[in-house]
C-alpha cells in the first residue's frame, strides 16, 4: 500500500467524534475491507464546496486513499439499531455493510456524517458479504442528486469507487460488479436506534441518546424547558414535510422501515426506490413489497405509523400525552407542506387557501385521470410558460392535443391556473419563472432512464451516459 499523502484534504478534515463519545453501548469498532481495485466513478464537488474544500485541490487519488483504501482513519463504528420491517419488529439489524466513517462540520457549522455502504462485513452482516453492487451505488448517486435537484431534503453521495470484486445477487444478473460508497448526511441515527434501546429496557441510554440528538441536531431547543416534547413535535413536522416533498416530487422510497427513518427528517437508505412515470397511487417500487405496504400513496400514513412506533422508547422519557399531542399535528403539517410544494412546482409562491386547494386538487386529478408523464407535465409547464398566459386561458398549453375524455377536466384546470395567474403582479411573473426552474427538472429518472445508462457501463465500461445524465439532472 502506498504511503498516504499527509496533505490529503479528505484525511486532514477536522473530524469530530460526536457519536463516538456516546460510548460502546451504541456501536462496535470495525475494520474496512481491503479491495483489489479502486476506480473512482463519482465524486461530488458540490459537497466538497459545502465542506469548505476547493474541489481543484482534492484529487481523485485523494478520494481513493480516504474512501477506497481507508487510510489513516480510525475508529470506524458499525452503528447498532433495530427496526420494524414491513410491520414486524426485527432485533437482528445494525450496520451490516457500512459504518460511520467520521463526522465533520460544513461551512455553516452543522455536523454531518460520512457513512459508508459496501465497506465490508460487520457483526451485523447476518451472513451477507458486506458489499454493495456497483449498480446499487449508481442508483443511489442518481436518486440523491435528483432529490437534491427537486429541493427534497436528502442525504447525498460524496463518492463511489468501483472495487473489482464479483458479487452474486438474486436481484441482479450475476456475477455483478462491486463498489463502495460514501454517504453524506446530517445523521445516521435512526428511529430504530431508539427502538433497540427500548427492547433492552435501557431508559438511561434512551435519555443519553435523546440529549445527544437535541444537542447536535435540534440545538435551538436546548433552552426549552419542555425540550424533549418539543423535539418530538418538531420531528413530526420535519417528517411530515419530508414525505410531502417526496409525494410532490413523485418519489417512492420503497422500504420505509423504521431503521430507514432518519431522526433528523432526511431522505436516506432508499434501496430499490422509484420515481412514478405517471400519477399512480398504487405504484410500488420494491419488487418484494407484495402487499404494496410502501406504495406511493401509502407513504404519508406509513410515516405517521413509524412516528407512532417511536413513541414506545420515547414515552420512557416524555409524557405520552405530549407525544400524542405532537403526533396529532402530522396530517395538518403534511397537507400544508404538500400543497405548498405543489404550488412551487406550478410556479406559485403563495395563493389564497381556497384557490390553492382547488388548483392543487385539479392538478392531481388531471394527472391521475389523463396518465400523462408526471415529470414531463411540470417540465413542459416550465418550458412553455409565457406572459401571454395571463391574456386568456386558451393560451395556456395552447398547442396541447388530448383525448376527448380529458378535455373537460383539462379546461377546468386551465381556467383555474389562468385565474391564479391573474392574481400575480407583473414582477411576480419573473419570480414564477425562477420557481418553475428551481422545482422542476427535465429528467424523470424513471427506471428506463437508469437502465439506459447502466447498459453501456456493463457492455463497454462506458461511463459517459451516466455523467451526461447527472449533468442533465443538475442543469
Amino acid at each position: 500500500m502506498p504511503l498516504t499523502d499527509h496533505h490529503n484534504p479528505l484525511l486532514t478534515l477536522n473530524y469530530e467524534p460526536a457519536f463516538e463519545r456516546l460510548g460502546n453501548d451504541f456501536s462496535d469498532p470495525v475494520a474496512a475491507a481491503e479491495f483489489p481495485q479502486h476506480s473512482l466513478r463519482f465524486r461530488n464537488n458540490d459537497v466538497l464546496a459545502q465542506l469548505g474544500l476547493d474541489p481543484q485541490a482534492v484529487t481523485d487519488q485523494h478520494f481513493v486513499e480516504a474512501f477506497g483504501q481507508f487510510q489513516d482513519r480510525k475508529p470506524f463504528l458499525a452503528m447498532r439499531y433495530h427496526g420494524y420491517q414491513f410491520g414486524e419488529y426485527n432485533p437482528a439489524l445494525g450496520d451490516g455493510r457500512g459504518f460511520l466513517y467520521g463526522q465533520v462540520r460544513d461551512k455553516n457549522g452543522e455536523l454531518y456524517d460520512f457513512g459508508t455502504k459496501g465497506s465490508g462485513r460487520t457483526p451485523y452482516s447476518r451472513g451477507g458479504d458486506g458489499r454493495l453492487t456497483l449498480k446499487g451505488g449508481v442508483r443511489e448517486v442518481l436518486a440523491a442528486e435528483m432529490l437534491h435537484r427537486l429541493k427534497v431534503r436528502t442525504s447525498r453521495c460524496l463518492s463511489l469507487i468501483e472495487t473489482g470484486e464479483a458479487l452474486w445477487r438474486g436481484d441482479e444478473p450475476s456475477p455483478t460488479r462491486s463498489s463502495v460508497m460514501i454517504r453524506f448526511s446530517r445523521s445516521h441515527i435512526r428511529f430504530g436506534t431508539f427502538e433497540r434501546l427500548d427492547r433492552y429496557d435501557r431508559k438511561d441510554l434512551i435519555a443519553i441518546l435523546l440529549d445527544h440528538v437535541i444537542e447536535y441536531y435540534y440545538p435551538h431547543l436546548l433552552s426549552d424547558r419542555d425540550r424533549y416534547a418539543a423535539f418530538y413535535a418538531e420531528l413530526v413536522q420535519r417528517t411530515a414535510t419530508l414525505v410531502a416533498q417526496w409525494m410532490a416530487a413523485g418519489f417512492c422510497h420503497a422500504v420505509l422501515n423504521t431503521d430507514n427513518m432518519s431522526i433528523t427528517g432526511e431522505s436516506f437508505d432508499y434501496g430499490p426506490y422509484g420515481f412514478i412515470p405517471s400519477y399512480d397511487p398504487q405504484f410500488t417500487a420494491a419488487y418484494f413489497d407484495y402487499s404494496g405496504r410502501y406504495s406511493y400513496a401509502n407513504q404519508p400514513p406509513i410515516c405517521h405509523w413509524n412516528l407512532k412506533m417511536l413513541q414506545a422508547p420515547l414515552k420512557r422519557i416524555i409524557a405520552l400525552a405530549d407525544l400524542e399531542t405532537g403526533l396529532s399535528a402530522f396530517e395538518t403539517y403534511y397537507e400544508a407542506a404538500y400543497r405548498q410544494r405543489m404550488l412551487y412546482r406550478l410556479g406559485f409562491d403563495h395563493l389564497e387557501d381556497s384557490m390553492a386547494k382547488e388548483l392543487v386538487k385539479l392538478t392531481v386529478q388531471f394527472l391521475k385521470e389523463s396518465q400523462v408523464d408526471y415529470q414531463d407535465f411540470f417540465w413542459e409547464l416550465t418550458q412553455q410558460f409565457s406572459d401571454n398566459w395571463r391574456e386568456e386561458a386558451s393560451n395556456i398549453f395552447g398547442e396541447v392535443v388530448l383525448p376527448e375524455e380529458f378535455l373537460n377536466l383539462f379546461n377546468q384546470w386551465r381556467e383555474k391556473y389562468y385565474l391564479a395567474l391573474n392574481l400575480m403582479s407583473s414582477d411576480n411573473l419573473i419570480k414564477m419563472r425562477e420557481r418553475l426552474h428551481q422545482y422542476n427538472s427535465q429528467v424523470g429518472l424513471v427506471r428506463p432512464e437508469i437502465e439506459a445508462i447502466w447498459e453501456p457501463i456493463t457492455q463497454e465500461n462506458n461511463w459517459q451516459p451516466f455523467y451526461d445524465l447527472l449533468d442533465r439532472i443538475r442543469s
